[in-house]
């Protein structure tokens, strides 16, 4: 795939089974510069056309006439091909159960129906900051050493997290599924950083804080919480429990970096 610099050079399929919404996002598209873009009336093309000709990004909408997008974002992420195609969603859907799916799922952004160009642009940028990211982290620990755990019960999310952190320049990786199986690596295994999620069986991730904070031999290790909650007073009570930072899911790997910096450096 070519170097990727500008909102111009990506490649777009766009998953869209209304003729008038596909005008609608293909002039925006159009005005923000993307030339090259195609697009499909439902899921199964789309899938067809993606491993012909992989683009740059999809943008899909949420109710397909064969699938959901949320079940177009997992068929991709289970193709070695298409695993780490980034993906935008579109969908007038505010209800959490609905599209944390998609949250999980690594997707870049998620627009709401109706939105402005500025927001496309936006999600674009994300994309573009996901496929060339800006360099690697700056951090007082030799990234070479740097060993990072990665704490969430969706393999899709780890994933897709761990992807982005081998673009910042991490080699190492620690997983578990919830902040139990947390707790037993982290005492055997001394970590400089904690990526976790909010919501986990058996352990979530306020639990897994307080834990590191009040009774783990690594009291002090950075812990950045990646998460698709959004009740205040939850994260509020994580905020006391002595986490290092919040950032919400879906997410860009600028913000992602600049987090892990400042909490790495204290």
């Amino acid at each position: 795939m070519h170097m990727i610099s500008s909102v111009a050079d990506l490649s777009v399929v766009l998953v869209e089974p209304s003729h008038t919404q596909a005008h609608i996002v293909g002039q925006f598209l159009r005005n923000l510069g993307v030339a090259n873009m195609q697009t499909a009336a439902s899921g199964a093309d789309a899938l067809a056309l993606l491993r012909r000709s992989k683009p740059s990004v999809v943008i899909s909408a949420m109710y397909l006439p064969d699938m959901t997008g949320t079940e177009l974002v997992y068929a991709m992420r289970a193709d070695d091909d298409l695993e780490m195609l980034p993906f935008v969603l579109i969908s007038s859907e505010t209800r959490p159960k609905v599209l944390d799916p998609i949250r999980q799922s690594g997707a870049c952004s998620i627009l709401p129906k109706p939105f402005s160009e500025k927001q496309l642009l936006t999600a674009l940028r994300a994309v573009i900051d996901y496929l060339e990211p800006e360099g690697q982290l700056e951090v007082p620990v030799d990234l070479e050493s740097l060993k990072v755990l990665i704490v969430d019960d969706s393999p899709v999310s780890r994933k897709f997290l761990r992807h982005i952190l081998e673009n910042l320049g991490i080699e190492n990786f620690l997983e578990a599924s919830n902040g139990k199986e947390a707790v037993s690596v982290l005492g055997e295994t001394m970590v400089d950083l904690v990526l976790t999620d909010y919501n986990m069986p058996e352990m979530d991730g306020k639990a897994l804080v307080e834990y590191i904070r009040q009774q783990s031999w690594q009291a002090t290790v950075p812990v950045l919480m990646v998460t698709s909650e959004s009740n205040m007073s939850r994260l509020a009570a994580v905020e006391q429990a002595g986490v290092s930072a919040i950032c919400d899911k879906p997410f860009d790997p600028k913000t992602v970096k600049g987090l892990i910096e400042r909490a790495m450096w204290g």
